[in-house]
C-alpha cells in the first residue's frame, strides 16, 4: 500500500477510534494485519508495518505531507494575487506577504484551530494554510521560485 492511502486510512482509523465508530472491515483487516506483521517482529518498526516508512536520507512523512500542503497553499496565493506575473514576480510578492503576515496576523491566528471565516477565498486564507501546516515558514524568495514553477 502506498503511502499516499496509508495515512488517509490511519486518520479515518483514528477518527473512527475517537468517535467510538466501529471500523470498515477492509480498514480493520489492513490494520490489524500490520499492527501484527510488527508484533510478530517481522518489521522492525511500525512506521515499516504501516508501510510510511523514510527512505535513507529521505524526510520523514509528516514532513513532506507539511511541504506539500504549504506548496499548495502557496501555489493558490500566486495565481490568486499575481496570476499572469513571471515566477520571479510572483515569488518576491508572496515572499513579502508571508513576512507581513508572520510578523502581525499570524502572532494571533496561530493559536486558532479553525481558520477565521472571512480569510476564506482571499490571500490570508492561503497564508494561514501555509503557516498552519507545519512546514517551515516564511521561506525565501529562491524557494518559492522552485515551488511554484511545479
Amino acid at each position: 500500500m502506498t503511502m499516499s492511502i496509508t495515512i488517509p486510512n490511519l486518520r479515518e482509523i483514528a477518527r473512527r477510534c475517537i468517535a467510538g465508530l466501529p471500523l470498515e472491515r477492509s480498514l480493520a483487516c489492513w490494520f490489524g494485519t500490520a499492527l501484527q506483521g510488527f508484533l510478530d517482529h517481522r518489521y522492525p518498526s511500525i512506521e515499516e508495518a504501516l508501510g510510511i516508512m523514510s527512505f535513507r536520507g529521505g524526510i520523514p512523512w509528516w514532513r513532506a505531507e507539511a511541504n506539500r500542503e504549504r506548496d499548495t497553499a502557496l501555489r493558490t496565493l500566486a495565481d490568486l494575487e499575481c496570476p499572469d506575473s513571471p515566477v520571479a514576480v510572483q515569488a518576491r510578492h508572496v515572499r513579502m506577504l508571508s513576512v507581513r503576515y508572520a510578523a502581525c496576523a499570524w502572532r494571533r491566528d496561530r493559536g486558532l484551530d479553525e481558520m477565521p471565516a472571512h480569510y476564506h477565498g482571499c490571500a490570508r486564507g492561503c497564508l494561514w494554510q501555509a503557516f498552519k501546516s507545519g512546514a517551515t515558514m516564511p521561506i525565501g524568495e529562491r524557494q518559492l521560485r522552485n515551488i511554484l514553477r511545479r
